[in-house]
């Protein structure tokens, strides 16, 4: 049986533990990143939605530096809302800060109605450079 190529964020490896699942996982030239919110350095949800959604952009950012991608290597992006309608409008500004240009990711955006405390999730695949 192989193993997973799994990378995690320097500093939160803790919390993945607790939790048994991997931040993201390496195979055939891309990186599949678990569901990502905007938690805090101990684990708890940021209560602002907005610094919700650019912390939980944050925290993706350090789980990709750490497998060697950036924010441009992002092929496929899905979404997870707890309240879509009256949300929508501030992860929008803040995806379009994050993604200035085209060409664009795909995305997928769901309203759900549990996130474990949080407002907001993104899950990514990203393509690995080199």
């Amino acid at each position: 049986m192989s193993t997973r190529d799994v990378v995690f964020p320097a500093g939160r490896q803790a919390l993945y533990d607790h939790h048994r699942y991997s931040a993201a996982v390496r195979s055939d030239g891309f990186l599949f990143v678990s569901g990502t919110v905007g938690s805090r350095e101990d684990g708890s949800p940021e209560p602002d939605f907005e610094q919700q959604v650019r912390l939980a952009f944050s925290n993706l950012q350090a789980i990709l530096h750490a497998a060697g991608a950036r924010l441009d290597d992002i092929v496929d992006v899905t979404t997870f809302h707890t309240d879509p309608e009256r949300q929508f409008d501030t992860v929008l500004a803040v995806k379009n800060e994050v993604f200035p240009e085209a060409p664009y990711p795909t995305w997928t955006a769901i309203g759900v109605n549990w996130l474990a405390g949080f407002d907001f999730e993104i899950k990514v695949i990203a393509r690995i450079p080199g």
